[in-house]
């Protein structure tokens, strides 16, 4: 018996979807959850890359991530007292 990954990953794409677009708020006149859903996104991507076999793509990414993350919030910190 075989499987299509494609059709996989079409389930994790959707799933992720639902999840991201859930943790999204509109907040008087500021949205926010932009980031976190953008992490739930890189984070399936992530390990559909390491499921895939891709794993050197993947750690770098992993680690692209971790440097990046904190460089976004410093840089949304300096944007908001600028306002």
């Amino acid at each position: 018996m075989g499987y299509d990954p494609t059709r996989i990953a079409a389930q994790v794409v959707t799933g992720i979807g639902f999840i991201g677009a859930g943790v999204i708020f509109r907040h008087e006149e500021k949205v926010e959850g932009i980031t976190t859903a953008a992490g739930l996104w890189v984070a399936a991507a992530i390990g559909m890359g390491v499921g895939s076999g891709y794993y050197f793509i993947s750690a770098a990414t992993a680690v692209l991530i971790v440097v990046l993350l904190p460089l976004s919030q410093k840089l949304t910190d300096l944007f908001r007292k600028k306002d």
